[in-house]
């Protein structure tokens, strides 16, 4: 069955745009709410849990506002990106994630990413 797409979005209120950048771009900064570890080799990221590795590639980044990876063992055109918005009005900034799962798996996909963002938006003081 194919993945679908679906998206969730994060107040990170007034988070300055490149302090959150830091997070969701840099192996340190990942490394605080998404992953054990994270090693970086030009456009191939290594993500560590329980010293298990997993390998992305990432396939676009436009400094501080998105980054979209593809793991390396995913065989269909599915990807993950973390995208920063701003309001103009107010300042506030929002994290916009967009990922893909198995339809069975949706539920549990968006409870993942609510964990791991919620982690992030501690880490912040959101």
């Amino acid at each position: 069955m194919e993945k679908q797409k679906y998206q969730l979005e994060f107040d990170m209120k007034g988070t300055p745009v490149p302090l959150l950048w830091s997070y969701i771009s840099s192996a340190s900064g990942l490394k605080e709410w998404f992953a054990d570890a994270v090693e970086i080799d030009g456009k191939h990221y290594t993500f560590y849990w329980n010293k298990q590795p997993q390998s992305a590639t990432v396939l676009s980044m436009r400094s501080e506002v998105s980054v979209r990876w593809r793991w390396d063992d995913e065989p269909s055109r599915a990807y993950f990106e973390l995208k920063i918005q701003v309001n103009d009005f107010t300042g506030t900034s929002t994290l916009i994630l967009t990922d893909f799962a198995e339809p069975s798996e949706l539920d549990d996909a968006r409870e993942l990413w609510t964990t791991q963002i919620d982690g992030l938006r501690t880490l912040l003081g959101c």
